[in-house]
């Protein structure tokens, strides 16, 4: 796997599996996704504000069981136009990550598992919500 910075994310374009409606590209193997990694308290504030937005904007999130980060499933071609300070966008370099209610990596388990989620989190919306979850951490953090 690697990670990449840049400024823009991108979206998967109209011919990747999911965007064109691909029935092997259902919500419960889609093989299409990146994953933003985050600290877990940045993560849990930025769900937070992603769960009281007016819209659904909120994909699958996994923790890892030392509780230390959460990552957020965005779509494919994320990672090469990511750059929020403080977390790591990694390509799944089409090996796929399987959409189960069950822990997809040893050590993780789901947050917000597939099925009570959207399939994958908006890059934008959360990288808005990530920069005013770290807001909001710095301001409680100088108020002690």
């Amino acid at each position: 796997m690697k990670t990449s910075q840049s400024n823009e994310p991108r979206t998967p374009s109209a011919s990747s599996p999911s965007a064109a409606g691909d029935p092997a590209a259902d919500p419960v193997c889609d093989p299409v996704c990146d994953l933003v990694t985050v600290p877990a308290r940045q993560g849990l504030e930025a769900v937070d504000i992603l769960r009281r937005g007016a819209a659904d904007a909120v994909g699958p999130v996994l923790h890892d069981d030392g509780c230390d980060t959460l990552g957020f499933l965005v779509p494919a071609g994320t990672a090469a136009c990511w750059d929020v300070p403080g977390s790591t966008c990694t390509e799944t370099d089409g090996r796929g990550l399987r959409l189960d209610p069950g822990p997809p990596v040893e050590g993780s388990d789901w947050l917000l598992p597939p099925g009570e989620a959207d399939l994958a989190t908006d890059p934008a919306v959360l990288r808005r919500a990530l920069g005013e979850a770290a807001r909001l951490i710095e301001a409680a953090d100088n108020c002690r």
